[in-house]
């Protein structure tokens, strides 16, 4: 199947696409800083520059959007029926690169909790994950992974 719109439309559609400052991010760096918890935006200075550092609590948070990163099972994980080769590529590859930051960062002594975007779209939905990550900060596990339906194993 061919694409739709024309080469220039996609690209400046995909450009408006953001990897940083996101809508559900900065609602969870609003309800964390309420908290109490204060963080590093993206820094270079962690491995797969996550998108909070909290380098107090040894943690490091990752807000994942669950189209890009392949939620398993979420309802918002579709794949396109354009080029589905092209996008089944693109998701390996996001993921493959997912697991490998994750497995670095825990052996270099990081704390890591994967925040998806389902669990962050309503404000209650918010408020939930908040207190979720703020009680694994405050705790000594080593992963967390929040989504719509609470904490998921990982």
């Amino acid at each position: 199947m061919t694409d739709i719109v024309d080469q220039e439309t996609r690209s400046r559609m995909m450009s408006g696409i953001r990897g940083k400052n996101t809508k559900p991010e900065l609602a969870l760096r609003r309800a964390l800083h309420t908290r109490g918890f204060r963080f590093r935006l993206h820094s270079s200075k962690v491995h797969g520059r996550p998108d909070l550092a909290l380098p107090k609590y040894r943690a490091v948070v990752f807000v994942h959007g669950c189209f890009w990163h392949r939620h398993e099972g979420c309802r918002y994980t579709t794949t396109p029926s354009t080029r589905p080769e092209f996008w089944q590529a693109k998701f390996d590859a996001n993921v493959a690169r997912d697991k490998t930051v994750r497995a670095t960062l825990l052996e270099d002594g990081w704390r890591v909790a994967t925040v998806w975007e389902c669990a962050l779209r309503k404000p209650d939905q918010v408020t939930a994950s908040a207190e979720l990550l703020s009680a694994w900060l405050l705790s000594d596990e080593d992963q967390i992974e929040i989504c719509a339906e609470g904490v998921q194993s990982s």
